[in-house]
């Protein structure tokens, strides 16, 4: 006799069959290419609707930042690795302390590398990581589900709306608002190529919307210049250069010796090598 039966999700957008009827077992490589790289034309279209949704949801999201809160992304799989991974970018792109944002992962950092699904399933999963890190008023927590079904997610969202915390939900197939979901945030980008496997569009809708949540977020919080990174450290070969470069950007008449001079000065701080200049330049005014 077999066990309990689980759920159907049939109606689950991300794991219909795709329209198409393509053949990837049969497909030569260069079809399957083609057929990948079109549907993957879905994305940005997706994102781009969204857009007022994930206008408002950023609203908040700098709001929570800019008054000493956190963004906590959770997730499950493909959801969570892609949270982890834009947490984990901030702080070398923007100098921010690592806590500021933050990303959980059913199964720990060990599901990271090894594959644990099977914990996603649990609706309180999540709760233990909230209550070490003291989610609450001030923090905002997006749960990221491509279906929008996850548990562990889900569980997260109602806890953290518990808390006090402003909450919402980045999903990739059509749904109600769960229970203490503040923004619902819809990326449809329908069925995958091969089914159910919503690492593709899904997975790259859901990247691409997270790295515009916290690129326009800490722009708007004055962490960029233009269309330049002034937070970074010059703590290798690649960001040296890449703030010398900008340096000699911001400051056309500083040559590239005494950039990495003044920037040696700040310890390889580049916001402080900047207004160490422009407080030069204000007084020889």
């Amino acid at each position: 006799m077999a066990g309990q039966l689980p759920p159907d999700r049939s109606h689950v957008a991300t794991e219909a069959a795709h329209p198409s009827g393509h053949d990837l077992g049969s497909a030569t490589v260069t079809e399957a290419i083609e057929w990948i790289a079109e549907d993957h034309g879905r994305v940005v279209e997706a994102l781009r609707a969204a857009g007022p949704e994930l206008g408002r949801l950023i609203d908040d999201v700098v709001e929570a930042l800019g008054s000493g809160g956190r963004l906590i992304y959770v997730g499950a799989g493909t959801s969570g690795r892609l949270g982890v991974l834009d947490a984990s970018e901030c702080p070398p792109t923007f100098n921010v302390d690592p806590a500021r944002v933050v990303g959980l992962i059913a199964g720990g950092d060990s599901a990271l590398r090894r594959s644990s699904e099977g914990r996603e399933d649990e609706l309180d999963g999540a709760h233990g990581h909230l209550d070490s890190l003291g989610v609450g008023q001030g923090d905002l927590l997006l749960g990221i589900a491509a279906g929008g079904t996850t548990p562990y997610v889900l569980g997260a969202i109602e806890e953290a709306d518990r808390r006090g915390a402003c909450t919402g939900l980045l999903c990739c197939s059509p749904r109600e608002a769960p229970p203490g979901c503040r923004h619902l945030l819809v990326l449809e980008t329908g069925p995958e190529l091969l089914t159910g496997s919503t690492r593709l569009k899904a997975g790259s809708v859901t990247k691409l919307a997270l790295n515009t949540i916290t690129t326009i977020a800490f722009a708007r919080l004055g962490k960029v210049r233009g269309n330049l990174m002034i937070d970074i450290r010059a703590t290798n070969e690649k960001l040296h250069d890449r703030a010398l470069r900008i340096l000699g950007t911001l400051f056309p008449k500083l040559s590239r010796e005494e950039a990495a001079n003044r920037l040696f000065e700040s310890e390889g701080d580049l916001r402080a090598t900047i207004e160490t200049l422009e407080r030069s330049e204000a007084k020889e005014t």
